[in-house]
């Protein structure tokens, strides 16, 4: 699929020498990260000096709730940042590599080598030793994960970093590598720019994508948050709940809850064992399901008291309808997406691993008295195969005419360095 050196003619040309002008012959590849998949800096307004939010070991959480926190601008489109001296930037350092490379590039993190935070950093590393050269014919793209796939700021932003790499290389088509949600953001561009899509792309492999949507973790972060990283490591970074109250304000995590017009095999749920009292004394408990159309009163009912404390204000943060309404018309630009003639898509999905579908909360013998109760209560799951985090059926649904399609054996982030993966990349299909 790409080519590599003499031996990997699919996505370049089969010889690796450069041209009068210095540039490789390679065809460009430009990475697109996903969600939490690039580096979040805070710059100071008045200073203009940086802090890097995300990610971060020390002082993670009391960084991420200062700098982070954001309410979302109906107006705008946007959700901004509660601190008003505060601007959220992605850094542009290494020809857009560095933002998506290793999340925390402290010392710390790399003498531990915490493959957590490790990102795309091997896969530039296989493209590098098969004679990419950054700024020439290898780019990062780097973006605002709160923020909506098809916001006006991160569809330029590509569409400049797409021109850039196509003039760098002497005027050769791209090839993009998308992962999780990068996937959507390029499927918003291909329908909203298909023009300049077809003009400065050759190939699209995506990675991992929750084109139907990503039910189970979706519907728990809406709830309960999510947990970046699990067990020991877990307490280096941004807590459970502070990583809930950003999500409630992202428009992205909106856009990929379950697309309800897909035909799933069986239609995600949100289950609550929940305690109903018939009189003051009489009670029962009864196991309430509701699916993706009738969880939103769900949503809202549970997040009704949801609130934040911010230098001394206290901040309602409940299911924002607004966000929902865009991301509403987020799912209609991405139906509407088509592959342009003439550029190839491949479809890399992760399976042979337990990933959540179903959401349930309580039990039959502790039951949820109050809905809004569900927010301080870790869910159970029940699983579908997938990447451990987007179910291998959304993943494969993408509506386009696919060159392949292929499911590798690994789970969501780890299909960045899965060696089945470097092969498809490097040497094709067959």
């Amino acid at each position: 699929m790409i080519g590599c050196c003499s031996f990997c003619p699919c996505f370049g040309i089969s010889g690796g020498a450069d041209d009068d002008l210095g540039r490789s012959n390679l065809e460009p590849v430009l990475l697109i990260s996903g969600i939490g998949g690039s580096i979040l800096h805070s710059k100071r307004r008045r200073r203009g000096f940086q802090t890097r939010v995300w990610i971060r070991i020390f002082l993670a959480d009391l960084e991420f709730k200062k700098k982070l926190w954001s309410i979302y601008n109906p107006k705008t489109g946007y959700t901004e940042a509660l601190d008003d001296d505060s601007e959220i930037l992605v850094p542009d350092d290494d020809h857009g590599l560095y933002a998506i490379d290793i999340l925390d590039p402290s010392v710390l993190t790399k003498c531990l080598h915490l493959k957590e935070v490790y990102y795309f950093h091997d896969m530039i590393n296989m493209l590098l030793r098969c004679g990419y050269k950054k700024g020439t014919t290898l780019f990062g793209y780097g973006y605002d994960f709160r923020q909506s796939n098809r916001i006006d700021k991160a569809m330029e932003g590509l569409k400049i970093k797409l021109q850039t790499a196509y003039k760098a290389s002497g005027g050769r088509k791209v090839n993009i590598i998308s992962h999780s949600m990068g996937g959507l953001l390029v499927s918003c561009f291909m329908s909203l720019h298909n023009d300049v899509f077809s003009k400065y792309v050759n190939k699209w492999i995506c990675i991992g994508c929750p084109f139907q949507g990503a039910p189970g973790c979706i519907n728990g972060s809406l709830l309960t948050g999510l947990q970046f990283v699990d067990g020991l490591e877990s307490f280096f970074f941004v807590l459970r709940w502070t990583m809930h109250q950003l999500l409630v304000e992202s428009p992205s995590i909106y856009e990929m809850m379950a697309n309800p017009e897909f035909q799933w095999k069986k239609q995600p749920e949100i289950q609550v064992w929940r305690k109903q009292f018939k009189d003051k004394k009489t009670s029962s408990v009864v196991l309430e399901t509701y699916g993706p159309t009738e969880s939103i009163t769900l949503f809202e009912e549970a997040l009704r008291d949801n609130e934040v404390s911010y230098d001394g204000r206290t901040i309602a943060v409940p299911f924002n309808f607004s966000i929902l309404q865009w991301a509403t018309g987020t799912r209609q630009v991405l139906n509407n997406a088509q592959l342009p003639t003439g550029v190839s898509f491949y479809n890399i999905y992760g399976t042979c691993f337990d990933t959540p579908f179903d959401v349930c909360y309580g039990s039959e013998t502790s039951p949820i008295n109050d809905l809004s109760d569900l927010c301080h209560t870790i869910p159970e799951y029940s699983y579908v195969d997938g990447d451990e985090t987007v179910p291998a059926e959304s993943a494969k649904a993408d509506g386009f005419a696919a060159t392949a399609r292929v499911g590798i054996a690994a789970r969501h982030r780890d299909l960045l360095r899965d060696k089945k993966v470097f092969h498809l990349i490097r040497s094709g299909w067959e």
